[in-house]
């Protein structure tokens, strides 16, 4: 029976970020290093099938500090924590490592810095986000103060008006992020913004080729965890940028076939916590029902690396 043709139209960049990429690696170089169990505070990324994959090699999951032995190391993860947690750590005497990306720890150095020069934080983000909760708790409570929308600017309540700085959860969809600023702008005049853009170069590049591919396409795909925040706004991107359905799917077995039945073509992405081997898989599954023509559709080319800590490396 003849197959029928689809055009799959593969988003690059996509998948694994850098920091991701390294808080993965810490995980696996720690349980190297000191055998397991490696205990590790959150899920070191959103992707279950990453978590599963370190917890068969000894990573234990957990959500809070006192869920952990003092006798174990701990690890951070990658979506940072409030100061507090490795206060703690440090009273117990634990070993720990801080997989924060480097580019949510620039946003905690920045709400310091700002807090030192006397200004009071505003917060762009989803409250409950481990990222959130984890910048907010860089500073004493009340200094932080939490915005999700436009709406929530007019009701905010500052201590000076004109002593404001802002911040922004680096996995924001950067079209809303903007309306949020101008809110912010617009009633706050003399509020002060980040010298660099706090939404990570990942996150903005996989937006963008989304927004490129989204329009050629009947319907999106990206694969990706349900708690993961720059997924799920993968998904709003592509439906913005007029792709009728968009969809996030976890595995090729997630995949609503009923849904796609027509279709000619389909846009594939994938969040910075989801590994390529996922991405091949929900391929493979298309190229069992269709006669699949892959088009790359590449918008940006990523040379980022980070180091991993150094109490994580061989010494030369």
């Amino acid at each position: 029976m003849t197959k029928p043709a689809l055009t799959l139209y593969l988003a690059a960049p996509r998948g694994f970020c850098a920091g991701v990429d390294r808080a993965i690696k810490i995980v696996e170089m720690a349980i190297e290093k000191w055998g397991a169990p490696v205990f590790v505070r959150h899920e070191i990324v959103h992707n279950k099938y990453v978590v599963d994959g370190l917890r068969a090699k000894g990573a234990v999951f957990v959500e809070e500090l006192d869920e952990c032995p003092d006798d174990r190391p701990v690890i951070f993860s990658a979506h940072g924590v409030p100061k507090s947690v490795p206060a703690e750590a440090d009273r117990r005497q634990m070993v720990y490592v801080d997989a924060t990306c480097p580019l949510v720890s620039k946003v905690h150095i920045e709400a310091q810095r700002h807090a030192e020069n006397g200004l009071q934080m505003i917060m762009i983000g989803h409250k409950g986000h481990p990222e959130t909760i984890g910048t907010m708790g860089q500073l004493p409570d009340g200094e932080v103060l939490l915005v999700e929308t436009p709406d929530d600017v007019a009701t905010v309540d500052v201590r000076d008006p004109d002593n404001l700085a802002y911040v922004t959860q680096t996995t924001l969809s950067v079209d809303d992020t903007k309306d949020i600023v101008a809110a912010l702008q617009t009633r706050f005049p003399n509020i002060v913004g980040p010298h660099k853009e706090d939404i990570c170069y990942a996150t903005t590049n996989r937006q963008e080729a989304v927004k490129e591919v989204a329009p050629k396409a009947d319907a999106l795909l990206v694969v990706g965890a349900p708690n993961s925040s720059n997924s799920k706004r993968l998904v709003e991107v592509g439906a913005k940028a007029g792709c009728q359905y968009a969809q996030l799917v976890q595995r090729a077995e997630n995949i609503d076939w009923r849904a796609l039945e027509g279709i000619s073509s389909v846009a594939i992405t994938a969040g910075a916590s989801a590994p390529e081997l996922l991405v091949n898989e929900v391929i493979d599954a298309f190229r069992e029902r269709y006669d699949v023509t892959v088009e790359l559709v590449e918008t940006a080319i990523e040379r980022v690396e980070f180091k991993v800590p150094r109490v994580l490396r061989t010494p030369a």
